[in-house]
């Protein structure tokens, strides 16, 4: 049965108890709000978890995650623990589990309490690669290397059509659809780290932004996500970048966008490839005018060029022309959907995918 509790009447001679003003405090068995033990509205865990409030609802409605002390007669609120077990529910959403498979989860495995931010001094006093890092809304991501998944066909993302995607596809199409950046460039580096550059590309990346991308334009909306996804994926493709080890080529790889061209990412994607295989680069972004690329070439000596372009109208190979590739001896070549292998001269290659483009360029550099 529900229990239901009543403000007790003030005693002679003392004031009555002031009601809190924050909404988001319930009274404890004393008749006072509780300072140590908030409780919060659905509203209030929808905004600290990145989902909407009537996700809540139907995560309590199918799988019993609610709030566990709910007093008749008033608004649903979630207390430590309850939150703590959504935040093993989001941790296993994000890690690629369905939702029937992240409830069993957040139901049977002991949660920590509720993340939240460290204070300054924390921060300083914190050893480097210990405690829980930075936390994006909920503090998803803690470390979730023990949570196990069944298999099954589920492609989740909720919202994107992720077809045959593996779980670490799936995980991260729901953190970028949450608008979580801190989770989208964890997982990202995260597989990186275990996986490769290029294995996280193929296999968890590229069909993310393609799905966003599909969604886009039969939605016409979800810009803002596709932009998070690339902003946050260069920026975990360039932390490889920023820690390879020592590169050995002692001739540099230079890596453009040919002028013009706007669309970047996979390009970084190579540089980390490459930097991970210890080949040394010279990475230019779009903003590279045609001047500014010539003089990368002769200054840097490389020994070898490598031109994107994924428009086809910016893929002119009078580009090639314009830089001193003959002079420096270096190997040319052009990667991205806007080149055309009839229109390239004779000494130009195409790289048609990014592990093409990783192992030629190896090659051609390392030997």
């Amino acid at each position: 049965m529900s229990r239901v509790t009543t403000r007790p009447e003030p005693v002679q001679g003392q004031d009555a108890p002031i009601p809190s003003d924050d909404p988001e405090l319930v009274e404890g068995p004393d008749g006072a709000a509780s300072a140590d033990q908030p409780r919060l509205s659905v509203a209030a865990v929808a905004r600290r978890l990145g989902v909407a409030p009537a996700t809540l609802r139907t995560w309590d409605r199918r799988y019993g995650l609610g709030p566990s002390d709910h007093t008749s007669g008033r608004h649903r609120r979630y207390g430590p623990d309850d939150i703590a077990r959504l935040e093993q529910m989001q941790r296993a959403l994000l890690r690629g589990a369905s939702p029937m498979e992240a409830a069993r989860y957040a139901r049977t495995v002991a949660a920590p309490l509720p993340q939240r931010y460290p204070d300054a001094t924390e921060r300083q006093t914190q050893p480097d690669g210990s405690g829980d890092g930075p936390m994006m809304l909920s503090g998803v991501l803690g470390g979730a290397g023990d949570i196990e998944l069944a298999g099954g066909s589920n492609t989740g993302g909720r919202g994107l059509k992720l077809t045959g995607a593996g779980p670490s596809a799936r995980g991260l199409g729901r953190a970028a659809l949450a608008l979580d950046s801190w989770s989208v460039q964890r997982l990202l580096i995260e597989s990186m780290g275990s996986d490769g550059v290029v294995e996280t590309w193929r296999g968890m990346l590229q069909p993310v932004l393609r799905a966003v991308s599909e969604r886009r334009q039969r939605s016409g909306s979800g810009i803002e996500v596709l932009q998070l996804l690339v902003d946050c994926a260069s920026t975990a493709l360039r932390s490889v970048i920023a820690t390879a080890p020592a590169p050995v080529n002692p001739r540099p790889v230079v890596l453009a966008p040919v002028p013009g061209e706007v669309q970047e990412l996979e390009l970084v994607a190579l540089a980390a490839a490459l930097a991970a295989n210890r080949v040394g680069h010279r990475l230019f972004g779009a903003a590279l005018p045609r001047e500014g690329l010539a003089a990368a070439v002769r200054r840097s000596a490389p020994a070898a060029v490598v031109l994107w372009a994924d428009q086809s109208h910016y893929a002119s190979s009078r580009v090639l022309d314009d830089i001193p590739i003959t002079r420096q001896r270096a190997r040319a070549f052009v990667a991205g959907a806007g080149w055309a292998q009839q229109t390239l001269p004779a000494h130009v290659e195409l790289l048609d995918s990014l592990e093409t483009a990783v192992a030629r360029v190896s090659e051609t550099v390392l030997g």
